[in-house]
């Protein structure tokens, strides 16, 4: 047995790799040199592969298969005599002298290429929507070539459109009403309260996430010995108050605020929770969080909360706070920008917790994540600051044990 091996030739100087687009012949048949076997797609052309020899082709390589310049496509076993048909076929009959005519030297020989696009131009035909039998070929051939497809330019007839239907729509029952009422005193106080801290401040927000799987993990621990000693749930707020507290004496200048051309700085957290009512936001300070203990600060949130509810908040209840905390995430808040509460200089936006992977010591876990938002006066607070600020509070909140003994 003499076998020849048919490997993807070089192509050009930049064309690395091709793929075997179509075979031309089967598995096992019998060809003759010079005659293509496949069909190889490069990124700038496609191409006829002819054999090196006759004989049975033998396949190695798949339509579809990305080969690298060298890789073998086929084996030719020369051995192999061609059949009677074949051999028949190749006898040639003379004609009379005076009845040869020698076709023009640039007429295409006819045959099975004739008139068909390769792999590459049918795409593009298809695609544009061009019969391939109106385009000429100038491969070999015959053969409809990427760049003849490319040239052509019969597009398919794009679809008429339908006209839209009329549609009548019943408008006798709709409602056109509108009312006027007057702005409560309340909700007139909160605008101008807010607009003013919108224009007079210099506010900036960052953001951060903490993971409250600890946190979570010690309430449900301690959640029933808690109650039964001191009568009322631990929760959240009470834990972030005094988070915020202890970082609050840690960084003054996030617990300060301005008075004219002076700076006034706070010994102590008197931290305003912000509480939602029928008729608007209040946001109630509870004083010196820095030195109340957890139950205490729950049950002094309990209390303004019930008072802000039904109305009856003190000014003195209302006045004051050196800090504000806000949770949008009892709403299904995901992330906000709180606005500050004049005249303090800063304000914490929490939000609601979501179930989300987390990469946790090289492995994807899925945590309780909440997003933090802190809003600041930038003429108080620097940048840098508020950043440190909340990677502080995030990390009490994340190792609660840290914030019970006050490290």
């Amino acid at each position: 047995m003499s076998i020849v091996e048919m490997k993807v030739p070089t192509i050009g100087e930049s064309i690395t790799e091709v793929t075997l687009s179509q075979w031309l012949k089967s598995d096992g048949d019998y060809i003759k040199i010079d005659e293509p076997i496949c069909e190889f797609e490069s990124d700038k052309a496609t191409l006829e592969f002819p054999a090196e020899a006759s004989g049975k082709l033998i396949f190695v390589a798949e339509e579809g298969d990305d080969l690298e310049i060298g890789a073998l496509v086929a084996k030719i076993d020369t051995s192999v005599a061609a059949p009677a048909s074949a051999a028949k076929s190749e006898v040639k009959v003379e004609t009379p002298k005076e009845e040869k005519t020698n076709p023009p030297a640039n007429t295409p020989k006819e045959n099975y290429a004739t008139g068909h696009p390769s792999p590459a131009a049918a795409k593009i035909l298809r695609e544009k929507g061009v019969d391939p039998s109106s385009v000429q070929g100038t491969g070999k051939d015959g053969r409809v070539t990427k760049e003849d497809a490319e040239k052509s330019s019969i597009k398919k007839a794009e679809p008429k459109a339908s006209p839209a239907p009329t549609i009548q729509i019943d408008r006798s029952n709709f409602s056109r009403a509108s009312r006027r009422e007057k702005m409560s005193r309340m909700r007139r106080t909160i605008a101008s309260r807010l607009v003013s801290a919108k224009n007079n401040t210099a506010m900036l927000t960052t953001f951060n996430e903490v993971d409250l799987t600890e946190i979570i993990k010690m309430r449900k621990t301690y959640q029933e010995q808690f109650v039964e000693k001191y009568g009322i749930k631990l929760g959240f707020m009470s834990l972030f108050s005094k988070a915020c507290a202890q970082v609050l004496m840690e960084m003054p200048a996030v617990n300060a605020q301005i008075d004219g051309n002076e700076l006034i700085y706070h010994d102590y957290a008197d931290i305003s929770i912000a509480i939602s009512t029928p008729t608007g936001l209040v946001v109630p300070p509870v004083h010196n969080v820095e030195s109340l203990k957890f139950h205490e600060i729950e049950y002094k949130i309990k209390e303004l909360a019930g008072k802000a509810r039904e109305g009856k908040l003190s000014l003195d209840e209302m006045k004051g706070g050196t800090f504000t905390i806000t949770n949008g995430g009892i709403f299904g808040s995901m992330m906000s920008t709180p606005i500050i509460n004049e005249p303090q200089s800063a304000i914490l936006g929490m939000h609601t917790i979501q179930q989300r992977p987390m990469a946790i010591d090289g492995e994807v876990k899925i945590r309780p994540m909440m997003y933090l938002a802190l809003s600041y006066d930038h003429r108080v607070i620097d940048g840098s600051t508020s950043v440190t600020f909340l990677v502080k509070v995030k990390k009490l909140l994340e190792d609660p044990m840290t914030l019970m003994m006050e490290l």
